[in-house]
C-alpha cells in the first residue's frame, strides 16, 4: 500500500527531530508528502523550501499566505513569494484562503490577498491550496471571479453542497483526521458523495491527528487511519482508497514518485 499526505506541516518548533518522522512515515507505507510553507511575519517563510530540499525524493513544498497573516504582507513579502512561487520545485500555491472562524485578519483583507495568490496560481499554471473554514459561500464566490479551477481544498470540512460546488468547479478536496470524528456526519455525507478519484488525504501535521491518535501531535505516518475510514465511508479497500488518492495527488501536484 502507498500514500501520499497531500498537506503537512513539519516546522522546526513542532519536530525538532524529522528524520525519525520521515522515518515513521516510510513504514506506514508513504511515498511522498506535501510540505506546506506559509508566511511567518516580514521575511519569514519558515522551513519548508530548506527541508523539501534536503529530501527531494520524499518531500515536495508548496508556498503561500495563510489568511490568519494576510494583514501583516507587505509588497516585498508578495514579490517573494512571485518569485519563489515560479521555482520548478514548488508544487503549488498556498495555503491561501479565507479564515472566518478567528478572523485573525480583516476579512476584506483576507479576500484581497487571496485574490492575489489565486492570480498567481492561475498565472503559473499551478495548482492552489485553499484553506477555508466558516467561509464557503465567499470561497466559491472568489474562485468563481479569479477563474480557479486547479487546486484542493484542503482540510475539506463542508457538507455535500460546498462539496459539489467546489467538485464542479474542479477542485479535488482533501481529507483530514477530522473525517475520523465523531459528529461530522455533514463531513462523512459528503465524502460518501464525492468521487474517490477527486479525493486526497492528508495530516495537517502537526494538527488534526485522527482517531486513535486524537489529541497528540500528528504527523505524516497517521495518514493511513484517514484513509482506513475513507474506505469504511465508501464501501471499499483501504488499498483501493491508497491507490486512487496517491495517483491524484501525484497528478493535481505533479509529483515526482518512484
Amino acid at each position: 500500500m502507498k500514500l501520499v499526505d497531500a498537506h503537512c506541516h513539519l516546522e522546526p518548533k513542532d519536530f525538532a527531530e524529522v528524520g525519525p518522522v520521515l522515518e515513521r512515515a516510510r513504514a506506514a507505507g508513504l511515498v511522498h508528502a506535501v510540505l506546506v510553507g506559509q508566511f511567518h511575519g516580514p521575511g519569514n517563510w519558515g522551513n519548508a523550501l530548506e527541508l523539501a530540499a534536503a529530501h527531494p525524493e520524499f518531500l515536495s513544498p508548496t508556498l503561500g499566505i495563510h489568511p490568519h497573516e494576510a494583514a501583516r504582507v507587505t509588497e516585498e513579502d508578495f514579490a517573494v513569494l512571485e518569485r519563489t512561487c515560479a521555482r520548478p520545485e514548488v508544487r503549488a500555491v498556498g495555503e491561501a484562503g479565507l479564515d472566518y472562524y478567528y478572523d485573525n485578519s480583516p476579512r476584506e483583507v483576507q479576500a484581497t490577498v487571496f485574490r492575489r495568490q489565486c492570480a498567481l496560481a492561475r498565472a503559473l499554471g499551478k495548482p492552489l491550496v485553499v484553506h477555508v473554514r466558516d467561509a464557503h459561500d465567499d470561497c466559491d464566490r472568489v474562485l468563481a471571479d479569479e477563474r480557479v479551477t486547479h487546486g484542493v481544498i484542503h482540510c475539506f470540512t463542508g457538507d455535500t453542497d460546498a462539496a459539489r460546488r467546489y467538485l464542479d468547479r474542479g477542485f479535488f478536496l482533501s481529507l483530514s483526521g477530522v473525517v475520523t470524528y465523531k459528529k461530522t456526519e455533514a463531513l462523512q455525507d459528503a465524502v460518501r458523495f464525492a468521487p474517490l478519484e477527486r479525493l486526497l488525504v492528508e495530516t495537517d501535521s502537526p494538527y488534526l491527528a485522527p482517531v486513535p491518535h486524537r489529541g497528540r501531535k500528528n504527523e505524516p505516518a497517521h495518514v493511513v487511519e484517514t484513509a482506513r475510514k475513507v474506505a469504511e465511508l465508501k464501501g471499499v479497500s483501504v488499498e483501493e482508497v491508497a491507490a486512487v488518492t496517491t495517483a491524484n495527488a501525484a497528478r493535481l501536484f505533479s509529483l515526482p514518485l518512484r
